[in-house]
């Protein structure tokens, strides 16, 4: 999801008072090692690659949660983590969200402000990305690993060559450094490639951006598949047009063919004026009528074009933003939830820690305290997966 959310950080603490506060969330960045300590450590760990299917493997997902507007600032420097107003990653956090009953992270990351003029990825930058994976992998969690809020790769003949040069040089580099990961490790190829600024950016595009969507997700798994270690068998998420569920979207989305271990990646905040909508007055969800058909509709399309061919979905993004309607949106989490498990969609519910103000309030894990700001959602979700 496209949110650059700011917020302004409250009065400063002391370090005593910090540590006295959160000490819980906080005892990572006490104790643990840098992270270029870490990352070299992870770096020799070969973990054997199970050789299943996407479609089994999905089946083993349950629910997941996106780390939102951390890592994916479009800010450079290793300080962009924190740009966008949460505070630094730590590993209580993810065990928060583990024992929540999430058994997925999505981790999006944002590359291009870290790349120099010929491509290289800054190498304090990928280790700490490999110390915030690590957290959640060494944690038995599936982690989704993608490349997010990018200015180069937008779909276009014209600069097709361009884009999908420097995406291979890209995921070279990061399917090179989690080469040894086993299979809860996957790569998200692309995060909603889009004409931006147009009229067609969220409108389901047209050829060519079909088009080039396509060549570029071919790219990616190419390069790949053409890396050492456990790449052979890595799972790879590719989207639609924008990760549009769009009829046009997915009529024109091709699947690489002969490789079993592709999972199409979906973006659907629904119903959309109760989800994502800017009016805050459309606050109301109702399970057995109405503006439920959007879901209902949603997990039909979906069902029909892949689920029913053999071809496993992850919905990578969804959510339902704060309008002061905590009680609603737990019947729409159940609701959401119940009907993607019906076909066998795992879910990841975005989550970019904002809370103040009126705009995108997606947050729901307090990354100060580790604990949730709505457990009815919370549990919402998981009465879903019942």
């Amino acid at each position: 999801m496209n949110i650059k959310f700011l917020k302004k950080l409250g009065a400063a603490f002391t370090a005593a008072v910090m540590l006295a506060s959160f000490a819980g969330c906080n005892k990572d960045e006490v104790q643990d090692s840098p992270a270029e300590t870490q990352a070299t450590e992870a770096a020799v760990v070969h973990d054997e690659i199970r050789d299943i299917p996407s479609t089994e493997l999905v089946k083993e997902i349950k629910i997941g949660w996106s780390l939102g507007n951390t890592l994916d600032s479009t800010a450079a420097g290793i300080g962009a983590e924190t740009a966008w107003g949460n505070k630094k990653t730590t590993k209580e956090m993810i065990t928060a969200v583990k024992d929540a009953g999430f058994n997925g992270i999505r981790v999006p990351v944002t590359w291009g402000t870290h790349m120099d003029s010929e491509n290289n990825v800054d190498e304090e930058w990928m280790n700490r990305v490999q110390e915030v994976v690590d957290y959640a992998y060494s944690q038995d969690m599936f982690v989704i690993l993608n490349i997010h809020h990018e200015d180069w790769h937008d779909p276009y003949y014209d600069t097709a060559d361009a884009s999908i040069a420097k995406l291979k040089a890209l995921w070279t580099q990061i399917g090179t450094r989690f080469a040894e990961y086993d299979e809860r490790l996957i790569f998200e190829g692309l995060n909603e490639p889009r004409m931006r600024n147009t009229n067609l950016e969220w409108n389901g595009g047209d050829k060519e951006g079909h088009d080039v969507v396509n060549q570029l997700n071919a790219a990616f798994v190419e390069t790949i598949r053409g890396l050492g270690g456990n790449n052979a068998k890595r799972h790879l998420m590719l989207p639609t047009y924008a990760a549009s569920s769009t009829a046009s979207a997915i009529n024109d989305f091709v699947l690489p063919e002969g490789d079993d271990k592709l999972i199409v990646s979906i973006h659907a905040y629904l119903p959309y004026a109760f989800a994502l909508g800017g009016n805050l007055d459309q606050r109301e969800f109702t399970p057995d009528e109405g503006n439920a058909s959007e879901i209902t509709n949603l997990m039909k399309s979906l069902n029909d074009t892949f689920i029913s061919k053999g071809i496993p979905v992850i919905i990578g993004e969804t959510g339902a933003r704060n309008k002061a309607n905590e009680d609603i949106r737990a019947k729409w989490a159940e609701y959401y939830i119940s009907k993607a498990k019906e076909i066998g969609i795992p879910c990841f519910i975005w989550d970019n820690g904002a809370f103040n103000g009126t705009g995108e309030n997606f947050g729901l894990l307090d990354r100060m305290t580790c604990t949730w700001k709505f457990p009815e959602i919370i549990e919402g979700f998981m009465k879903g997966l019942e």
